[in-house]
């Protein structure tokens, strides 16, 4: 570099370290920051949660049983009900294979979305026909039905006909609407906003369980991570179990991108097998899969829906991992005590 350049920007020739007070701290002295001696004391919640095995709370939906020592249960389906042939053709695949693996299933349909990215994107058939179709599915299948509602007047009707109500993400600290999901006696699966952290489902949950009704399932579908992303922190999982009701993992929202084609979401589907091999690895106590026999032809949430000729192969995966997890956890806590020390060959 030449002598001009040097004088032309001093600040690359000349360095010096400058020393200044904070408080009792010297940055740029020999000063040490002097912190808590574990700094996990810091968020004590995180400890405790990482302690935590099964959910305390138990209950039955149908023929599944969700919570405690429970084996994991599947939810799963399309995004919203294209037709009734289609809903129903989907169901019972889904039954099939679900009855062929031994995992209890949910299924899962939305009669309406009403939070679309565009007003001119499909919604659904609407409540009434939506209604109807999944009481067909309901008859027909044997399985329990679920579905999201988005406004109080809703409430009676869906409880009359659907196992399950769920509380939508963008909708989940809405008083109005918990309450009154929880008046209806029916289990209510509350999806956590992509804006809460962990902790804060817990008041949501509060809302419902003050009705009297504790039949409550709290479900993780990712955190806003800036613009058009969402990611998933693992702790969060612990944390919510804290609660004390059964955790969910909603592995294909979970990989949306919201807004990402500008009028609709886009999606990472590539990521679905590995999030949900984490899950179940983790310990939920349930998993969410938005299921389409053509996700390129979807009217909704394709581009992170998983393709229905994956759904066999994935849920044997993560059965086997849940079913060791379990193992490990029956194991831990029907151990004698001793003196923590690992035997080595």
């Amino acid at each position: 570099m030449s002598r001009s350049t040097l004088r032309r920007w001093p600040v690359f020739a000349r360095t010096r370290q400058v020393s200044f007070r904070v408080g009792n701290l010297t940055p740029g002295s020999n000063s040490k920051l002097k912190t808590s001696r574990n700094p996990h004391t810091l968020f004590p919640h995180i400890r405790k949660a990482a302690q935590l095995t099964n959910s305390s709370q138990s209950f039955s939906i149908g023929s599944v049983r969700a919570g405690a020592d429970a084996p994991l249960f599947l939810i799963a389906g399309p995004c919203v009900i294209e037709s009734e042939a289609h809903a129903m053709s989907l169901a019972e695949r889904l039954a099939s294979i679900a009855s062929d693996l031994g995992v209890p299933l949910i299924f899962k349909a939305s009669y309406d979305k009403a939070n679309r990215s565009s007003v001119s994107s499909y919604r659904g058939p609407g409540l009434q026909e939506g209604l109807r179709i999944l009481a067909n599915i309901k008859k027909r299948t044997g399985l329990p039905v679920l579905t999201d509602f988005h406004d109080i007047s809703q409430v009676g009707p869906v409880a009359e006909v659907c196992d399950v109500l769920q509380i939508p993400a963008f909708l989940s600290r809405q008083t109005d609407l918990l309450v009154a999901a929880g008046r209806s006696g029916r289990v209510v699966n509350i999806k956590k906003g992509q804006f809460l952290s962990p902790q804060e489902i817990g008041n949501a949950a509060e809302k419902i369980a003050g009705t009297g009704n504790r039949k409550i399932i709290l479900t993780e579908r990712g955190t806003s991570f800036g613009y058009q992303n969402l990611v998933v922190d693992m702790r969060s999982f612990p944390i919510m179990r804290q609660s004390g009701y059964p955790v969910v993992f909603d592995v294909t929202h979970s990989v949306q991108l919201p807004g990402g084609e500008g009028k609709s979401s886009g999606g990472q589907p590539e990521f679905i097998e590995p999030l949900a091999r984490a899950g179940a690895a983790v310990g939920v106590d349930g998993i969410f899969l938005e299921v389409h026999d053509h996700p390129s032809k979807a009217l909704s949430d394709g581009a992170n829906a998983l393709p229905l000729d994956q759904f066999r192969p994935l849920v044997e995966k993560i059965l086997r991992l849940s079913a060791l997890v379990r193992d490990w956890d029956s194991s831990k806590e029907l151990a004698p005590a001793g003196n923590g020390r690992q035997k080595t060959r």
